[in-house]
């Protein structure tokens, strides 16, 4: 057994792990990086990077007035060269190349500060699990029994689908279920709720409307109780008695931390409802070992694992206190009307502000470059309260990009008239976010008494 002593010892080279190792390789620690499986985690082979990628494919197939079966071989090509571009990025040789010792094994725990890796066995002054997630498989009868996909296997498929059911209405769901229908499947989304539940309901509706007018069938309130068949003849059947057929399926319901290899009992580490418990400085119960991204549940997104490995490095490298924190960071589903929030949704607000709560609202149809591009669908709405914004909920195009002035608001607790100072290019989407602000300050200016008495008063003095 190899004896390794180190400063930092990373467990996954996922989004978190890899930029914790990155930063702290370059400011001057001994960084030791482990990955069992693949580098850039969940993130570059199965997640953002190929659903983003498939996205733009299916919307280049919709805009030349349909796909062909060829389409959905060549977007899955697509698919695998935009991963192969980007893979370099967050290969071993980048990262032994800024100092990092990277080991291609699973670690698992052997001791408060120590972690086994195949032959090796590392012992660390501070060590951060950074494993992430993988797909949730509901415990639905027969599901053990039927062939299905998850993120992990649906970008592997040579061959278009001609009727895909997904199991499960979140922004993966949707967001496979719109690429796979603009490439020519026939496409049934069953969600047992409702569809994109934590997000804005005014907002969702939105999106789902767009959804249904594409034609893309989604069935909410269908709790999934059954599954049979076999290749190319799957049923799903609901609780409520109503059966899906379709030729293939897809399992979306959501994530789970990759736990389980760690040993985590032989270090001391404690767990809440499947994921790693960790304080707002993201240590765990052992004090040396700190876990962040998936592992811990909450909001599981690439930049949320991003922020984290900031704390991370902060606190584990200068000493220096640090608090995550999660009001800030904003999230978005990919697909077209596209759907984003930051904050407190306009219910959430209400029950937290109650009167003291003002809510802005600007639709798209009132945007130059939403005319001018025939891109009218949607609104962005935001709460406020005593002049600041405490949320955000955008559907439209390019919400996920827009979404990031308000985030930035929240992070640095702007307030309204610095949105409203901003001067946007013309004509741009962009200007949306400042006729929110300035439907803030409208009727404060234009429907107060005490401001045209104001005006009139001065034009009488003025030269």
């Amino acid at each position: 057994m190899a004896q390794i002593k180190t400063d930092l010892l990373i467990i996954g080279a996922g989004s978190g792990g890899l930029s914790v190792a990155a930063g702290a390789a370059q400011m001057g620690a001994d960084v030791v990086l482990l990955e069992g499986h693949k580098m850039g985690g969940d993130c570059l082979n199965y997640g953002c990077v190929p659903s983003k990628a498939l996205l733009a494919q299916a919307a280049a197939a919709q805009a030349r007035g349909g796909a062909n079966p060829q389409d959905y071989s060549a977007a899955q090509a697509h698919v695998r060269k935009v991963i192969e571009t980007i893979a370099p990025h967050d290969s071993v040789e980048r990262f032994e190349g800024l100092g990092v010792r990277v080991i291609r094994e699973f670690g698992q725990f052997i001791g408060a500060d120590t972690v086994q890796a195949g032959p090796h066995e590392i012992r660390a002054r501070r060590i951060v699990i950074a494993t992430g997630s993988a797909p949730l498989v509901p415990p639905i009868a027969g599901l053990d029994s039927v062939p299905y996909q998850t993120n992990e296997t649906i970008f592997e498929l040579a061959e278009r689908p001609k009727h895909l059911l997904i199991i499960g209405g979140g922004p993966i769901g949707l967001e496979m279920a719109q690429a796979h229908h603009r490439l020519g499947c026939q496409v049934t989304v069953i969600e047992g709720a409702q569809v994109l539940a934590k997000d804005d309901p005014d907002a969702a509706a939105v999106l789902v409307q767009a959804l249904r007018d594409e034609g893309i069938t989604i069935e909410e309130n269908a709790l999934a109780a059954k599954v049979s068949g076999g290749d190319g003849a799957i049923e799903v059947a609901a609780q409520d008695g109503r059966v899906f057929k379709g030729s293939h399926l897809l399992v979306a319901v959501g994530r789970k931390p990759n736990i389980a290899k760690l040993n985590l009992e032989a270090a001391g580490i404690a767990t809440q409802r499947g994921s790693i418990a960790v304080n707002a400085a993201l240590k765990t119960s052992n004090r040396r070992v700190y876990a962040i991204g998936d592992v811990v549940g909450g909001l599981q997104f690439t930049h949320m694992a991003g922020y984290h490995a900031g704390i991370v490095i902060r606190s584990a490298l200068f000493g220096l206190p640090a608090k995550a924190s999660q009001a800030h960071i904003p999230w978005a589903t990919y697909t077209s009307p596209e759907l984003a929030q930051v904050g407190l949704t306009e219910a959430q607000a209400h029950a937290l502000h109650g009167t003291s709560l003002e809510v802005l609202r600007v639709e798209y149809v009132g945007n130059d470059r939403a005319i001018a591009q025939g891109k009218t669908t949607g609104f962005a709405k935001v709460m406020v309260v005593k002049g600041r914004p405490v949320g955000a909920s955008i559907v439209g195009e390019h919400a996920g990009d827009l979404i990031t002035t308000w985030a930035l608001a929240l992070a640095n607790n702007l307030k309204m008239s610095q949105i409203a100072a901003t001067v946007a290019p013309y004509p741009t989407i962009g200007e949306i976010n400042k006729r929110v602000a300035g439907a803030y300050f409208s009727p404060r200016l234009f429907q107060s008494k005490m401001v045209k008495r104001l005006v009139r008063s001065v034009q009488r003095y003025l030269p």
